[in-house]
């Protein structure tokens, strides 16, 4: 059985699939057109606008942000701004540790629509969707975890990343290099990471354990899972790429399949 094959299998109503192998070959399994909720997989995709942002001087990731203790944008990508989890009060300075932060990516997106003088929604569908043809993604409410999308567009935005058909290579740097690599922090659903290394956008593999990837996938491993069942990761060291979106909320089903189904990709590549 094709190692995709193993999501038909998950325990979801609805559950879709694609990977892309060193030929640079797709393969899918489920629907790779029905839409789904992307929870904070959405972070990717608002992370490549303000990446696309920084080049086009809307915004300066290196700069602090107004109001937010002296916090750049590179470190509410990165969820070392000090910023709660759904706090606009820092609850500790700039760069002490890594603090998952849905605020953070709220604020920021807020200064990028402040320089551009339109709403991030119409940045990221300028920036983003249409330069790529993504007419099933939709950012609505939350630039942090408020996407819809389907696996056909996901394998689109992940080869223009990896292809650099959408980011400068200093973008590309930007978002998948550990930004203050040392810092620990509590992985969501995973429990504290020492470190927790985190790119300008994308969570950064490293040595973690427990870990939603699997055992097999290289410390450089970039990507993200979200809370309504959905994972993407690109491994750079074997050029392969995994997307797997489903309809049931992360748990303990999650937590025992996904690493699994690395694992053998990883394994038969």
């Amino acid at each position: 059985m094709p190692p995709l094959d193993l999501l038909t299998s998950w325990p979801v109503d609805h559950g879709a699939g694609a990977l892309i192998d060193r030929a640079g070959e797709w393969h899918f399994v489920g629907d790779p057109d029905h839409v789904f909720a992307l929870a904070s997989v959405t972070k990717l995709v608002t992370a490549a606008a303000v990446q696309v942002a920084h080049d086009e001087g809307t915004v300066d990731l290196a700069l602090p942000i107004e109001h937010v203790a002296g916090a750049t944008g590179a470190d509410l990508l990165a969820h070392c701004s000090g910023l709660g989890p759904d706090s606009r009060h820092p609850v500790t300075a700039p760069g002490r540790r890594r603090i998952y932060s849905n605020t953070g990516y709220e604020v920021l997106a807020e200064r990028v629509a402040l320089g551009a003088g339109f709403s991030f929604a119409e940045y990221v569908d300028e920036a983003v969707l249409q330069p790529l043809e993504l007419t099933r993604t939709t950012v609505a409410g939350s630039p942090a975890a408020g996407a819809s999308s389907s696996v056909r567009d996901l394998t689109r935005f992940v080869s223009a990343i990896t292809t650099g058909r959408l980011l400068s290579d200093d973008a590309i740097a930007r978002f998948t290099t550990a930004h203050r690599p040392d810092l620990s922090g509590v992985l969501p659903g995973y429990g504290r990471q020492t470190p927790n290394p985190w790119g300008q956008g994308p969570e950064i593999r490293g040595h973690k354990a427990p870990h939603w990837t699997g055992a097999g996938n290289h410390p450089t491993t970039w990507g993200h899972f979200g809370q309504t069942g959905t994972f993407v990761w690109h491994d750079p060291s074997r050029s392969v790429s995994l997307i797997a979106l489903t309809d049931r909320p992360f748990g303990p089903w999650a937590i025992e399949h996904w690493p699994v189904l690395s694992d053998a990709v990883l394994g038969h590549l």
